[in-house]
């Protein structure tokens, strides 16, 4: 290979990290492997996984698969060739991911996943995700408390390959099922994007205009929802997301969405590099390899303590 290709192929490389400190071989890395950060939860994750990294005294390596599981592959072998000591991973599925996280275990380098479940233990050493079922449950009593318990509805669900979106849809259904009068007469998914959740909001209103409300399996999504209904003169509609992101926090204050669930993300993000520390120092977390960390409902009482994934005091 010439002088020149080596240049550009190191530049490809390159072109991957997001951030990264360090050097090349760093004696205490730690890789943070994501979702894009267009999505502020993902990138909420990802600042509180770094900034309690450097507190602990390691570098880090910030990665994006943007939700593609070859790319994540590519980055997690990225993390073991630069000698990281942990992978803290928010990961592109729950069936594709587990290779990628058994090479890295298989290469001496264990991972820590937060959010999102694999479906496999002990290939990794923790997976730290929020209560999705009991979070779920708080989202669905409060739409059908703002829907009066009663009135037509429609549904935007998550990634089909992503376990968060059927657990959040079943807490959802487990509560709204339980009124007659609560009719469901669309679902649809939107893969967690605003734009897709924009384009299919617009089509079920043209299909349901009678619709009283909006259940989501995300902000993201939710937000979407909204700029269509706001775009259709539809600002009537009730609309309740989950994560609890700062824009949803605004559109609630505003009077547009009425409620989200808060993930605490950034928390979570923490605590995965906590417990990577522990390992790296002794071998062993010393709590369980799946741990669910609750979630709180946000409306309009509270929403002004929302900050960046967590309650201010």
């Amino acid at each position: 290979m010439t002088f020149k290709k080596l240049l550009l192929s190191a530049a490809m490389a390159g072109a991957l990290v997001v951030g990264a400190t360090g050097s090349t071989l760093a004696a205490d890395l730690i890789a943070i492997i994501t979702p894009s950060h267009d999505n502020p939860f993902f990138k909420a994750e990802a600042d509180g996984a770094s900034a309690k990294a450097k507190e602990l005294g390691y570098e880090t390596l910030v990665l994006v698969h943007d939700d593609d599981a070859n790319k994540q592959s590519q980055l997690m072998d990225t993390a073991v060739a630069r000698g990281a000591k942990a992978i803290i991973l928010d990961n592109a599925g729950a069936d594709a991911t587990v290779a990628a996280v058994q090479k890295a275990k298989d290469a001496g380098v264990p991972s820590f996943l937060i959010d999102r479940e694999i479906n496999a233990t002990g290939v990794a050493v923790s997976q730290i995700v929020s209560n999705n079922y009991q979070g779920a449950q708080l989202g669905g009593e409060e739409f059908v408390q703002l829907m009066g318990e009663a009135g037509k509805y429609v549904e935007l669900v998550g990634k089909e390959s992503d376990t968060n979106a059927g657990i959040r849809s079943q807490g959802y259904h487990d509560v709204i099922d339980q009124y007659p009068d609560m009719e469901m007469v669309a679902q649809q998914s939107a893969n967690w994007s605003q734009t897709e959740a924009f384009e299919k909001m617009e089509s079920m209103l043209q299909a349901h205009p009678d619709i009283k409300g909006v259940i989501s399996g995300n902000d993201t999504m939710a937000m979407g929802a909204w700029a269509a209904l706001e775009a259709a003169g539809r600002t009537d509609v009730i609309v309740v997301g989950f994560d609890g992101s700062n824009d949803v926090r605004d559109s609630i204050l505003k009077g547009g969405i009425k409620a989200t669930v808060l993930q605490p993300a950034y928390r979570q993000a923490e605590l995965a590099v906590e417990q990577a520390d522990q390992y790296i120092k002794t071998g062993s977390t010393g709590v369980d390899e799946k741990q669910l960390m609750d979630c709180i409902l946000i409306n309009a009482d509270n929403a002004d303590k929302l900050e960046t994934f967590g309650l201010k005091d």
